[in-house]
């Protein structure tokens, strides 16, 4: 990796540059610097086109207005977070910003002015690197080092909104006069221009509402959401295609083979990729992916595919790696399997979110009690929470732009509300043994099952986006015959 100069920030710009402590170079004489300033091409974009969800973020941006009006709104999008000395972190915008305007740049800020009626709103940005005072060449973010930035023109055309230079910003804000909320958490330069005109409370607020809209996706999202299952579909395939691969090497070829295609299709994974083998997988969260690969255990592989836009998958499989169930892996696999068919029943417009849960832990505890793992009856299972010893999590969450989305939402309009057209939802029963549980039989410990696919809520019932994925054992054990034949 190349290493560069550090120069003056942009409003020090008659200061000498900074040199690079440990830099090769002495420092900018300044005949290279005045040859550095000309000869440049005009590179202006001029035939761009609003990105495709414009019209999409007008809408919200105009929910937004009508809820708070007559108060300043700013949702800043994020800073780069340094990784290790120089380098920073792969950015990625706040989902509130990117919500908004669809912009996905660090260091944006979205206003809502008020105005007598609604308000005006102002997307603040990084304008174009200053050739003048070398930024755009000795600047570590500047546009040699890490790429073009849109021109201010550029992004007004693209996000339709008028954009202006996020540098003045601070100052601006800190002058301000009025009611003004913030997006907490993201931009502490942003969030100390504001410290005398905010409240927690009231900011907390505005946090929830852009939470709570995100609950019902209109037809933009969901065709992203679509878009991300149809990818993260093309993974699983190459994960199976490659598992003798794996079993050569560990977990890791698993996540490498399903990043690729993540990064080809789309943004990148929208989570840290679960490619849990034997008994990693009773780990709910095991991303570590360092673990051996076997012939005979299950491969339980939990991964999304996040598209440009920010929209990702969260699909499970659970998978005999040596492409056939034992007899054991299969009654588990089933009930598991059973449990989620119930919970995909339950999820229809009208429903309680609470229904598709429920309807799922019942079946498994009904399982429990059969198999002489816990002691009946299954209503006594249930009001005790017995099940959970082996069920753990809960049976799905909402999913859009964050993996767990909506997550700030209010209970009575999350958890306690009731399911709309629109919504979209994991539903994932599990079953886990895990390898030091004594109160199971020995030949059940280290098994872990998951099936989680992404359902839609329709105005008739629901969609399964994700069922070109085969769920059913047999249908699993014949999809993986093909792949590998």
């Amino acid at each position: 990796m190349a290493e560069e100069l550090t120069p003056a920030t942009p409003d020090e710009s008659e200061e000498p540059i900074k040199q690079r402590k440990n830099g090769l170079y002495p420092g900018v004489s300044d005949e290279l610097a005045e040859n550095m300033k000309s000869g440049w091409a005009d590179t202006e974009l001029r035939d761009l086109e609003p990105i495709a969800q414009a019209a999409e973020t007008a809408a919200r941006r105009a929910a937004l207005s009508a809820r708070f009006p007559g108060e300043r709104l700013v949702i800043p999008a994020g800073n780069l977070k340094t990784r290790s000395n120089d380098t920073e972190y792969a950015f990625r915008a706040s989902v509130e910003y990117v919500y908004l305007t669809g912009n996905q740049t660090e260091d944006g800020v979205l206003v809502l002015e008020p105005m007598a009626e609604g308000h005006e709103a102002t997307i603040y940005l990084l304008p174009r690197s200053d050739r003048e005072n070398g930024e755009f060449w000795l600047d570590g973010q500047g546009e040699l080092w890490v790429g073009r930035r849109h021109s201010l023109t550029e992004a007004g055309t693209l996000y339709g909104i008028p954009a202006s230079d996020v540098r003045e910003l601070a100052g601006a804000l800190r002058e301000a006069t009025g009611p003004v909320r913030v997006v907490r958490g993201y931009d502490a330069g942003i969030e100390a221009a504001l410290t005398d005109k905010v409240t927690a409370e009231r900011d907390e607020e505005l946090r929830v509402f852009l939470s709570e809209a995100r609950l019902v996706k209109d037809e933009f999202e969901i065709g992203e959401l679509q878009k991300a299952v149809d990818s993260t579909v093309r993974g699983f395939e190459d994960v199976v295609k490659v598992l003798d691969k794996a079993e050569a090497t560990s977990e890791r070829y698993i996540e490498g083979t399903f990043f690729l295609r993540a990064r080809v299709e789309g943004n990148d994974v929208g989570y840290g990729t679960i490619a849990a083998a034997g008994p990693h997988a009773c780990t709910l969260h095991w991303v570590r992916n360092d673990g051996a690969v076997r012939s005979g255990e299950l491969l339980l592989l939990d991964a999304g595919v996040e598209t440009h836009t920010y929209y990702t998958a969260d699909v499970t499989r659970t998978l005999p790696i040596n492409g056939r169930f034992s007899d054991l892996q299969r009654k588990i696999y089933d009930a598991v399997y059973e449990a989620q068919e119930a919970g995909i029943a339950a999820v229809k417009p009208g429903a309680k979110y609470r229904d598709f849960h429920d309807a799922a832990q019942r079946v498994l505890a009904e399982k429990l009690v059969e198999w002489g793992l816990v002691e009946g009856p299954v209503e006594r299972v249930l009001e005790l929470g017995l099940q959970r010893r082996w069920t753990l999590h809960g049976t799905g969450h909402m999913l859009g732009m964050d993996v767990h989305d909506c997550a700030a939402a209010r209970v009575e309009a999350y958890v306690d509300g009731t399911l709309e057209p629109g919504m979209c939802l994991t539903v994932e029963p599990g079953l886990y043994f895990q390898a030091d549980d004594l109160t199971v039989p020995e030949e059940y410990r280290g098994i872990g099952v998951r099936i989680e696919d992404d359902i839609l809520v329709t105005e008739d019932g629901n969609r399964n986006l994700s069922a070109a994925l085969p769920r059913r054992s047999d249908e699993v054990e014949a999809w993986m015959a093909s792949l590998k034949g």
